[in-house]
């Protein structure tokens, strides 16, 4: 049956997909480690880690997003939605972080000595 241009078929399937996310076990939250952290931090090697992260999680969006399109049954709408979400989440963040060290910047070069 089509209603309003939409297969009911579609909406039913789409609606067992959101179902059977919301009754899947909730991944557990990472362990919080207790190992002293280290004592000297690298900045440009802790950058790019976040960046590498960020990169990460937007191409596993990505190829989630590929793979749905193409019709693979193992890939449903809402992962794909919650990766790109994340991915999106990810890079405003990460876009937040450097208009803030530009501004520090700016602020630093302006200061009178």
């Amino acid at each position: 049956m089509r209603t309003g241009g939409i297969d009911n078929s579609q909406i039913q399937a789409m609606i067992a997909q959101l179902k059977a996310a919301a009754t899947r076990p909730q991944a557990t939250p990472p362990a919080i480690q207790t190992e002293q952290p280290a004592s000297k931090v690298d900045f440009s090697q802790a950058l790019k880690g976040a960046l590498d992260t960020v990169a990460a999680s937007q191409n596993t969006a990505e190829g989630l997003s590929k793979r749905f399109q193409m019709g693979d049954d193992s890939v449903n709408l809402s992962d794909v939605m919650i990766a790109q979400q994340k991915a999106a989440i990810n890079f405003q963040a990460t876009m937040q972080v450097r208009n803030k060290l530009v501004q520090a910047y700016h602020d630093i070069m302006n200061m009178q000595i």
